[in-house]
C-alpha cells in the first residue's frame, strides 16, 4: 500500500514538471530566454529558486546524516549559517551589484563576467572549464542522495537498482531543462520549494515525536557520551565552523547560485528575494540539520536493541549517508514515506537542473561560441541542450561508484569553485583596483589546492599522512576543511596581489562601473 502510494505521487509530481517543461518550450526563443529567462523572473520565484538550487539531496541525506552524527543538535548551527550569510548577506551584498554590472557588461554567465570585467579572453575560458569539470561531482552527489532515499521507499538493494533510480532522474530532469530552460526551471523550483517546506516541517515534527518531543529528545541525547552532543557548540567547534563556512560563503562564489541574480527581473526586487530566501533557508536547511541532530537516537553502529545497526565503511567511518533514511525509516508513518520522496526528489531535481544548465550554458557562451565562425542563437540553443545531456550522462557514470560519498564529492566541487571565484566575483564588483594577475592566482589557489587535497587526502595513498592531519585541532585532512580555507584564501590574495599589480585597461573598468551611477 505504502509503496502504491508513494509511485503515485511520484508519477503526478513528474507529470507537473514535464508539463511546466512542454509549457515553457513554446516561449524559450533565444539564449537569453534560455538561460536567463528573458530577465522576467521576479524576487518570489528568484528567492525559490535560489533556495531550492541551494538544497537538495547532499544536504537532506548527506550532510545532515554527518554532521548531525559528528556534531549533535549543533549542527543546527549550520542550517542558521546557511540563512544569514549564505542567503541573507549573499542577496544584500551580491544581488543588487550583480544584476546591474552583469547587464551591463552583457554577461550571461560567471565565466563571461570575467572575461568582460577584466578584459581577458584567457580568464573567461579558464574559468568555463572549471565550471563545467567541478560541477560534474557535485551533480553525481545529488544522484547519490537519490538513490538512498530511492532505495529505503522502494527497499532496492541491488545495483541495478541503484543505477536505474540515476538514469531515471537523469531522464526526467534533462527533459525539462531541454525543454524551457530557465523559465522550466524557476517555475519549476517554486512548486518544489513548496513541497520542500511543508515535508521539512512535518518531517522534523515526526522525529521527533517518535522519542517524547523535543524536550524529550534532547534529555536522551544529553545521555550519550557526557552530553556532549546536547551541547551549544557540539565536541568539536573549530571544524563545526568550517563547515558553517564551506556551505555558507561558498554560495557567493557558486556559478549556478549567482546565476540566480543575474536573471531577476529588476533591482526592485532584491529586498524581498532577500526575506524569502532566509525564511526558506532556515525552514529547509535549519530543519535538515536540527533532524540530522538527533540521529544517534535512531541509529548505532553496534545494532543494540531498537535502533537501526548502520554499517561501519572500509576507512573506519561510519555509513553517514544512510543514516538519515533511517530515521525516516523510523520515525514516518507510511504515507509520509511518499511526502518525502517527492520532497527529495523537489530538492534534487531543483538542484540538478540549476546545475546542468549553468554548466551547458557556460560551454557553449564561453567556450565554444568563440571557436564557431557563423553561429545563430537558435543553433547556440540546441548546443546548449546536447551538452545538458552529456554532463548528465557523465555526471551518472560518477555517481554509479557507490562507495563515493555525498559530503566528499560536494566539498571538493565547492571548495574548488568557490576557491577559485570568490574573492574574484566580489572584489570584481565593488574595486576597481582587482587585476588580472590576483584573479589568476586566486584560479590556481582554488583548483590547485582541491587537486592537491584529493591526491594526499582523498584516495587513502597516505594513510600516515592523513592520520596525522586528522588528529590536528581543525582536520585538515577533510575536504569541508580544506574547502573552507580555499574560500578564505581567496578573499585575502585578490586584494594582495592587486595592490603591487597593475589593472590592464583603467578606462574599460571604468566603464563597468558607470551601471552604479545610472541607477
Amino acid at each position: 500500500m505504502t509503496t502504491a502510494i508513494t509511485l503515485a505521487m511520484l508519477i503526478v509530481y513528474i507529470a507537473i514538471m514535464m508539463g511546466i517543461g512542454i509549457y515553457t518550450a513554446s516561449k524559450t526563443k533565444s539564449v537569453s530566454d534560455f538561460v536567463l529567462g528573458g530577465h522576467s523572473v521576479g524576487s518570489w520565484l528568484t528567492a525559490f529558486a535560489y533556495g531550492t538550487s541551494y538544497f537538495s539531496a547532499v544536504v537532506f541525506i548527506g550532510y545532515a546524516g554527518q554532521f548531525g552524527w559528528n556534531y549533535g543538535v549543533s549542527s543546527t548551527w549550520i542550517g542558521i549559517g546557511n540563512a544569514v550569510l549564505g542567503s541573507a548577506l549573499a542577496w544584500l551584498v551580491l544581488g543588487r551589484r550583480t544584476r546591474l554590472m552583469s547587464n551591463h557588461l552583457q554577461a550571461k554567465t560567471m565565466p563571461e563576467f570575467f572575461g568582460n570585467r577584466f578584459q581577458s579572453v584567457s580568464l573567461k575560458i579558464a574559468a568555463a572549464l572549471i565550471v563545467f569539470v567541478f560541477l560534474i561531482p557535485y551533480t553525481a552527489s545529488v544522484y547519490n542522495g537519490l538513490s538512498r532515499l530511492f532505495n529505503m521507499a522502494f527497499d532496492l538493494e541491488s545495483d541495478a537498482s541503484y543505477r536505474i533510480i540515476i538514469i531515471a532522474m537523469a531522464i526526467v530532469t534533462a527533459i525539462y531543462v531541454i525543454l524551457g530552460g530557465y523559465a522550466a526551471t524557476a517555475l519549476n523550483d517554486f512548486i518544489q520549494g513548496i513541497v520542500m517546506l511543508i515535508g521539512i516541517a512535518a518531517v522534523v515534527v515526526c522525529t521527533l515525536q517518535n522519542h517524547g518531543g523535543f524536550s524529550e529528545s534532547l534529555r536522551q541525547m544529553g545521555e550519550i557520551e557526557q552530553g556532549q552532543y546536547a551541547t551549544l557548540f557540539g565536541p568539536e567547534p573549530l571544524n563545526l565552523l568550517g563547515v558553517v563556512i564551506l556551505t555558507s560563503l561558498g554560495t557567493w562564489g557558486l556559478p549556478q547560485m549567482v546565476h540566480k541574480f543575474y536573471a531577476i527581473k529588476n533591482t526592485d526586487g532584491i529586498r524581498k528575494g532577500a526575506v524569502i530566501s532566509t525564511i526558506f533557508a532556515l525552514v529547509v536547511a535549519g530543519g535538515s540539520y536540527f533532524m540530522g541532530g538527533f540521529d544517534r537516537l535512531f541509529c548505532t553502529l553496534n545494532g543494540e536493541s531498537g535502533k537501526t545497526a548502520i554499517a561501519t565503511l572500509a576507512n573506519g567511518k561510519p555509513e553517514y549517508d544512510a543514516m538519515v533514511p533511517a530515521m525516516l525509516q523510523s520515525a514516518l508513518p507510511d504515507l509520509l514515506i511518499g511526502l518525502v520522496v517527492v520532497l527529495v526528489l523537489s530538492a534534487s531535481m531543483s538542484t540538478l537542473s540549476s546545475l546542468v544548465l549553468t554548466s551547458s550554458s557556460t560551454m557553449t557562451i564561453d567556450f565554444i561560441r568563440p571557436r564557431m565562425k557563423h553561429h545563430s542563437e537558435k543553433k547556440e540553443v540546441i548546443i546548449m541542450r546536447v551538452l545538458i545531456a552529456a554532463f548528465l550522462l557523465i555526471s551518472v557514470l560518477i555517481a554509479f561508484n557507490k562507495n563515493a560519498s555525498i559530503s566528499t564529492l560536494m566539498s571538493y566541487s565547492w571548495g574548488a569553485l568557490a576557491g577559485s571565484f570568490l574573492g574574484p566575483f566580489v572584489f570584481g564588483l565593488y574595486s576597481k583596483k582587482v587585476t588580472v594577475p590576483a584573479v589568476w592566482t586566486s584560479f590556481i589557489l582554488g583548483v590547485g589546492g582541491t587537486i592537491g587535497h584529493m591526491i594526499l587526502f582523498g584516495f587513502g595513498w597516505f594513510p600516515a599522512l592523513t592520520k596525522s592531519a586528522a588528529s590536528l585541532p581543525l582536520n585538515l585532512a577533510s575536504p569541508i576543511n580544506i574547502g573552507a580555507i580555499l574560500m578564505i584564501l581567496s578573499l585575502i590574495v585578490v586584494p594582495v596581489i592587486s595592490s603591487f599589480t597593475k589593472v590592464k585597461d583603467p578606462k574599460a573598468t571604468d566603464a563597468a562601473f558607470i551601471c552604479y551611477q545610472q541607477k
